[in-house]
């Protein structure tokens, strides 16, 4: 039973092969083994790239089954159409076009698999990729928040510069007043005089300004922080909503670019090997020398050949036999006087009908 799958695999005809011999069987059950664990192995690979573009597994198995049926079909139909020739270099020339799409299947169904294989170091490369994305998109928004900050600190700083000028001027006008009082400038008299109440008054108009400056500035303070917290918030809430999109940055396409990243001799030793797997079959009829089935599908093949070529020349023969026997009929049917004057009481009637309608249709006219 399995080997009668095998050989339905090869894309041979069963038929005749059942008549040919155990090892000519066996060599074809071979190819289609082949056949039928390449396009397992496609199934394989396909379901893995599929699973990282859908993260689906129904999905993913439901197309990772037609595409494994599909290389299937062109793996079986490559050797199915490969016929044995007496010259190698022919067979070769015949298969080259063959070849050149095993090569392009082999990539296809080893990239999957490679993905897989190499999924740690990837995860590795993504993870870089996706650090520095991270930190690229925080500083780009950092961008469009840092010169709203930047004006809000300098305004603030600006506020408290106003408040510290403020307090030295009290605190000058302080010094001033207390050293009057003590002597120690002014007038230098000891005591609260008319100089020291004039300075005291000036001291405390500007305390008093110094004290509705402040609460002035606090508030306006205030809400510039308050600003700041919701410029920073705003910051957070964009940076945390852009980040999932970073996050998901490991799709198909990423993957593919980050094994490119990684060093190419292990890559290129498994597409190697699957290029070998999907070659195989090709190569194992090519270097294959000719056998019994390849005989009888000659045979079979020639005798269909000449018996189309016989119906051919058959059907020309006839054709002009045909054409010949035509001729010699209708030349003595020309002879005979009796189909003369029947021919001629048929078309003196004609005549006659013809002119009675182009007597009657003038007639209407006039």
């Amino acid at each position: 039973m399995l080997k009668q799958f095998f050989i339905m695999c090869s894309g041979a005809d069963s038929d005749i092969l059942a008549d040919s011999s155990n090892g000519e069987q066996n060599k074809y059950a071979g190819i289609g083994a082949t056949v039928f664990f390449t396009a397992f192995m496609a199934f394989l690979a396909a379901c893995y790239a599929l699973y990282t573009v859908f993260d689906n597994y129904y999905t993913a198995i439901f197309f990772g089954i037609v595409w494994g049926l599909l290389i299937f079909n062109l793996d079986r139909f490559i050797v199915s159409t490969i016929k044995k020739k007496d010259n190698f270099l022919d067979e070769l020339l015949q298969a080259s076009p063959r070849i050149i799409l095993a090569i392009i299947i082999a990539v296809v169904i080893s990239k999957p698999l490679e993905l897989k294989i190499f999924e740690k170091e990837i995860d590795q490369v993504l993870l870089e990729r996706k650090n520095d994305l991270t930190l690229a998109n925080q500083e780009q928004i950092a961008t469009q928040y840092t010169p709203i900050v930047e004006g809000v600190d300098a305004e603030i700083a600006s506020l408290k510069q106003e408040i510290n000028t403020k307090e030295t001027e009290v605190n000058e006008l302080y010094e001033t007043y207390i050293s009057e009082a003590e002597g120690r400038k002014g007038t230098e008299i000891v005591g609260k005089g008319p100089v020291y109440k004039e300075k005291r008054e000036k001291h405390d108009a500007m305390l008093a300004e110094l004290v509705e400056l402040k609460k002035t500035n606090s508030e306006k303070i205030a809400g510039l922080e308050a600003q700041k917290i919701q410029l920073a918030t705003e910051y957070d809430q964009q940076v945390e909503s852009s980040q999932p999109i970073i996050d998901n940055f490991d799709g198909l396409m990423a993957r593919v670019n980050a094994l490119n990243e990684l060093p190419w001799l292990p890559s290129f030793f498994i597409f190697l090997l699957f290029l070998a797997i999907e070659t195989s079959p090709i190569f194992a009829k090519l270097l294959s020398p000719k056998g019994e089935y390849d005989f009888r599908i000659e045979d079979a093949e020639g005798e269909v050949k000449t018996w189309t070529a016989q119906k051919a020349d058959q059907r020309k023969i006839l054709l002009e036999t045909d054409h010949t026997v035509n001729d010699r009929v209708y030349v003595d049917i020309a002879e005979e006087d009796e189909l003369y004057q029947y021919k001629k009481k048929i078309a003196r009637e004609l005549m006659q009908k013809q002119q009675d309608a182009f007597y009657k249709r003038q007639t209407g006219i006039l």
